[in-house]
């Protein structure tokens, strides 16, 4: 698949709300993920293999309510391709309603993506 077509899928999958799809059909095993921030409860900002994203993706899933959620993208460029999320979320805990954008950048190395980077601002 190439590169186009593998971002082109994953927005779509995540347009759909099909996050664990995105990581069973996209993301290869060994796949690193890093947030700009360490997020709650985790010693630190990277997640390292399909195991830890999914766990990482399957807390925030959880912890929060998604009222609307745009992607923009995506954007490619050699073998990387960038996202924007735009989300309006509840937080579940705190019931605080918050407004997140941010830029999602993945690399792809023999047809799997390998590796995502977030950036935003907060944490």
């Amino acid at each position: 698949m190439s590169i186009e077509a593998i971002a082109q899928r994953y927005v779509a999958l995540c347009k759909e709300g099909k996050s664990s799809q995105v990581l069973d059909e996209l993301f290869a095993d060994n796949a690193v993920s890093v947030e700009a921030f360490v997020p709650p409860g985790a010693g630190s900002p990277e997640s390292v293999g399909l195991k830890a994203i999914r766990a990482k993706s399957e807390w925030w899933q959880q912890n929060h309510t998604v009222h609307e959620a745009r992607l923009t993208g995506p954007y490619p460029n050699g073998n990387r391709f960038a996202v924007r999320f735009e989300y309006d979320v509840t937080q579940k805990q705190s019931q605080r309603r918050i407004k997140m954008d941010e830029i999602g950048l993945f690399t792809v190395e023999g047809g799997k993506i390998t590796r995502e980077e977030f950036f935003y601002s907060g944490g």
